[in-house]
């Protein structure tokens, strides 16, 4: 039980982290309305964001090894 808490420990460390880093990248840097238009779809854009925070998280729990 205490692996399992260490596990979700540190992916919770890494989605905040990452996420953070996403929000400062994509509303600071690159403009989220500049996404928008590059992709074409605003749903499609949200839709990547999201995994681009949910898929790396899970990978993070899947392999750390405690």
């Amino acid at each position: 039980m205490k692996q399992k808490k260490r596990k979700i420990k540190y992916a919770a460390i890494f989605f905040l982290c990452w996420f953070a880093f996403l929000v400062f990248l994509v509303d600071g840097v690159l403009k989220f309305q500049t996404l928008v238009d590059f992709v074409g779809s605003y749903a499609l854009v949200e839709l990547i964001l999201l995994l681009l925070v949910i898929v790396p998280t899970w990978v993070v729990y899947r392999f750390t090894k405690v």
